[in-house]
């Protein structure tokens, strides 16, 4: 055993996912016994009280929990544009993943891609150049914060940004892209995943929240949301 530990250089770190991920199902199973609890409409006020005071341990517990562990997860490998084909990468078979480089037919993972000049707003009026279009995206990831995440740029480029957001409580970390593709259609494709999670459909939330803000500023989508 202490041969294949020593021989092992991934051991550890296997078994650190390996406890992680038992963290994680713990609490996930603590969420949902709380949200069952606390839907129950037929209870009498004894049982309501009891409920309210669910919440209260329920948070105090996974507060704790996110002082001692911070669930950030490590930054996957694969994000960045994708060489060939050029595009951002596919999304993994889990639900907590979108991307504008899935098939259409993907109803779970797929997301039609953004237009900072459509033709039937300002792009036929007075559109923009990409330059303005980035500010644009900048100011909207800045701003609009659907499910109390905190995003931080950590990687911007001439058509490329990387934004990693983090959860106010458990520090879990989504990593959302974005990218201006070469050529003369004013597009923008992106990519939303959660490293480690529950699977809420943060990262359609969030994307959808982004799109409306943008639409205010003259983008549209490129198909229904």
């Amino acid at each position: 055993m202490a041969s294949m530990m020593s021989s092992s250089p991934n051991f550890y770190n296997h078994l650190n996912s390996v406890t992680l991920n038992s963290k994680v199902k713990a609490i996930q199973s603590r969420i949902n016994f709380f949200i069952s609890s606390s839907n129950n409409n037929n209870s009498d006020e004894k049982q309501h009280q009891v409920s309210r005071r669910e919440v209260i341990l329920r948070s105090s517990e996974l507060a704790l929990l996110g002082a001692i562990f911070h669930f950030s997860g490590s930054k996957p490998n694969y994000l960045g544009v994708q060489k060939n084909p050029p595009a951002l990468a596919l999304c993994p078979a889990t639900n907590k993943c979108i991307s504008t480089s899935e098939n259409i037919s993907d109803i779970v993972h797929y997301a039609p891609p953004w237009n900072y000049n459509p033709k039937e707003g300002r792009g036929s009026k007075k559109p923009v150049s990409k330059e303005v279009a980035m500010q644009e995206l900048l100011e909207v990831i800045k701003t609009t914060k659907p499910d109390n995440f905190t995003p931080r740029v950590v990687e911007k480029k001439d058509d490329y940004i990387r934004v990693e957001y983090e959860s106010p409580i458990l520090g879990f970390v989504d990593d959302v892209e974005f990218w201006f593709p070469p050529g003369k259609k004013p597009l923008v494709q992106y990519r939303s995943a959660s490293r480690i999670g529950f699977g809420f459909d943060a990262n359609r939330k969030r994307v959808k929240a982004s799109r409306l803000a943008l639409e205010k500023k003259g983008w549209a989508s490129e198909d229904d949301f």
